[in-house]
């Protein structure tokens, strides 16, 4: 038996050494710091706010192609060859020549169907979309830092709870060991304390194992090691009714306002490729300088025109993206009753582990009130010789498995008030009130949305703000 216990201790030791898991700082830690740590520090929200940012340029984009497009070009060449003709009598003579011609052109669509004006609202209800998107993945890291938070308090309260089962079954087992001395019991009481004393043992370690198991959770989702955890308190107040929840989250739930946006966006990309088949009028312009070096030929030319064109065949590919945008069309419409009937399950599930939860609480306080007038009684009457060491046991069992219940009730409610949230739409940081600095997923719209050139006051500006996200 007691190279059991040192094994198992020092199994535990060692744990919780390669862990480096046991150091506690000195400030406590609430759930709304946890959730506060996982929204400042989530890569996963980083990289999606990036994502989010190139979505923003799409716009710019889109509107540059309402604007002139300005270029220039040159050319600098030498023409080396040797002719004969009639002029020089029929003999070789050197031509070498050299010209250099800069040309400055300019265009600017005219007319195109609506192609371009569509293009720029399809960026534009993308970019919502987008923005929406990442509003459902800040609620997936703050739901899952908030399980975490709870996970390692009931790992941590299953641990307490095994060492205290542990250290009352070692005091039964000394008085079955102390009443077998004087002949109260027989070895066999003895030998059954003993088992239940190794299987606490077992079932500790496999506690200290889920608390570790939580701990790296915790670590993963909120970016630092757990500490010493505050008790949680109440979500707050939360609809009863599943139709008063499912309304709300049909309302504002990001993920069913992401699925509205992708549809109108398929309805644009409809009428997009209905305008491709219109004609493209564009207004052009043309100066170029040209000069025959030692020569002294030169010239100035200039032009100005309107071009246009339209595609009238081109092997059934424009019908075919016509016929193809349609049913994307379509597979987005039907997609919003996919979403809707995701949430409302969603809804619906977490509501009811939320209702269970709250009627486990209630048996389960008062299974561990009873518990406990039955294991006194019975410790009570086993001392003087009425019950058996195995009634004790059996008596300790129970008020542990209530009181493991109780604690595993509190959690889940907890977890499923946040579940509960998170289905509804509103488990974002600003909701919550979270001390943290709010992502503005606007800021950098704006200062982009107006497509600022690079060497503009606006786009050196941005040039400044994107150097500072990469060193941040």
């Amino acid at each position: 038996m007691s190279r059991l216990t040192f094994s198992m201790k020092s199994a535990a030791m060692a744990l919780s050494l390669v862990l480096g898991l046991n150091a506690a700082p000195a400030k406590a830690e609430t759930l709304a710091d946890a959730m506060a740590a996982a929204y400042e520090h989530s890569g996963l929200l980083e990289q999606n706010r990036a994502l989010l940012r190139a979505a923003d340029e799409n716009v710019a984009q889109a509107i540059a192609q309402l604007r002139p497009i300005v270029a220039w070009s040159g050319n600098l060449a030498r023409d080396l060859g040797r002719n004969a003709t009639a002029a020089s009598g029929f003999t070789l003579v050197n031509s070498d020549s050299a010209s250099l011609s800069l040309t400055l052109s300019a265009e600017l669509v005219l007319y195109d169907g609506g192609q371009t004006a569509l293009g720029v609202e399809v960026a534009k209800e993308s970019v919502l979309a987008t923005r929406e998107g990442l509003t459902s993945l800040e609620q997936q890291v703050l739901l899952r830092a908030a399980n975490a938070f709870l996970n390692v308090r009931r790992a941590s309260e299953f641990v307490a709870l095994r060492e205290s089962n542990t250290r009352l079954i070692t005091q039964e087992l000394r008085a079955a060991r102390d009443r077998f001395e004087v002949g109260e019991v027989t070895r066999t009481d003895v030998s059954l304390a003993e088992a239940r004393l190794a299987a606490a043992r077992s079932g500790l370690a496999a506690a200290q194992g889920d608390l570790a198991r939580a701990q790296l959770e915790y670590l993963a989702a909120v970016g630092h090691k757990p500490g010493r955890l505050t008790p949680s308190s109440h979500v707050g107040r939360l609809p009863t009714s599943l139709e008063a929840a499912s309304t709300t989250a049909l309302r504002q739930h990001p993920d069913m306002a992401q699925a509205r946006r992708q549809a109108t966006v398929a309805d644009l990309r409809v009428q997009l490729a209905d305008a491709a088949l219109s004609p493209t009028f564009s207004l052009t312009g043309r100066a170029t300088l040209s000069d025959t070096l030692r020569s002294g030929a030169h010239g100035r030319n200039a032009s100005i025109g309107i071009t246009g064109q339209q595609t009238i065949y081109a092997g059934g590919r424009l019908s075919s993206l016509q016929r193809q945008s349609m049913q994307n069309r379509d597979a987005a419409r039907a997609n919003l009753h996919v979403v809707s009937h995701t949430i409302r399950q969603n809804v619906g599930n977490a509501l009811a582990t939320l209702q269970v939860a709250r009627a486990s609480i209630q048996a389960g306080q008062q299974q561990i009130r009873a518990a406990q007038v039955a294991f006194r009684g019975v410790r009570e009457e086993a001392q003087l010789g009425a019950r058996t060491t195995l009634d004790v046991l059996n008596a300790e069992q129970e008020l542990l498995d209530a009181r493991a219940t109780l604690i595993s009730a509190q959690v889940d409610e907890l977890s499923a008030g946040y579940t509960l949230l998170a289905a509804m739409g509103e488990l974002t940081a600003q909701k919550l009130k979270l001390k943290v600095r709010i992502y503005d997923p606007a800021g950098y719209y704006n200062m982009v949305k107006d497509a600022p050139a690079g060497l503009s006051e606006q786009g050196k500006k941005l040039d400044r703000v994107l150097r500072r996200i990469g060193n941040d």
